[in-house]
């Protein structure tokens, strides 16, 4: 039987991003604009607390598509691949996945927020308040920000970085969602934030939420 529980329409927005385009960035702003919580990667701190799936698998699986080579890895700690994804230390990153899109719900539930990656604008797509927002930015752009935050000493290290970690998200979107990442028809707003300054960013998404609002 269906539940007849009414979806909530406050707004929600959930921000997918490229990596270096300034998703967290962003949504660290736009919290402090809205008065309302943002939520990235202590989504898997509390998720994994309520799941009772072992911590580290959350970390390990975090926007990462269930792999042949990942259902390897227990072989080279003892454990056979059948005990580490139905076993107690936890079950696979299907499950983690679907422990997080549970937590996903539950806080989106509660109120406004805001929430950076982990397919949120799907797992929310029922949600009539939610507000889907892409970042993304030209390789050199994204660049200098991951050197200028230090996040790498080089440029090539970087931009090594940079593609791995785009090629994982695409790749987990793409295998849990009916979507494509990063495609223009998956969101509301998709804004190139090498054009603007970050505080402009948020005033382009904020004058969006209060044009949807009325």
């Amino acid at each position: 039987m269906k539940d007849s529980t009414p979806l909530p329409t406050h707004t929600i927005v959930t921000i997918g991003r490229s990596f270096g385009a300034g998703g967290r960035q962003l949504g660290h702003l736009l919290s402090e604009r809205l008065g309302i919580p943002y939520y990235d990667k202590q989504l898997l701190t509390e998720a994994a607390a309520r799941s009772g799936l072992y911590p580290g698998l959350f970390e390990e699986n975090d926007e990462r598509a269930p792999g042949f080579l990942s259902a390897l890895q227990p072989l080279n700690m003892g454990m056979s691949s059948y005990a580490w994804y139905t076993g107690p230390r936890g079950n696979g990153s299907e499950s983690v996945y679907a422990a997080q899109a549970d937590f996903i719900r539950e806080i989106a539930s509660r109120g406004p927020c805001i929430i950076v990656g982990r397919t949120a604008d799907y797992v929310l797509r029922d949600f009539p308040g939610t507000v889907n927002i892409f970042l993304h930015a030209p390789e050199d752009a994204c660049l200098d920000r991951i050197t200028g935050r230090g996040d790498c000493d080089t440029r090539e290290k970087a931009l090594a970085i940079l593609r791995k970690t785009n090629r994982l998200r695409a790749d987990f979107y793409n295998f849990y969602t009916d979507k494509t990442w990063g495609a223009t028809e998956s969101y509301d707003l998709t804004i190139d934030t090498s054009r603007l300054s970050p505080e402009a960013a948020v005033d382009v998404v904020e004058a969006y939420i209060k044009s949807r609002e009325k």
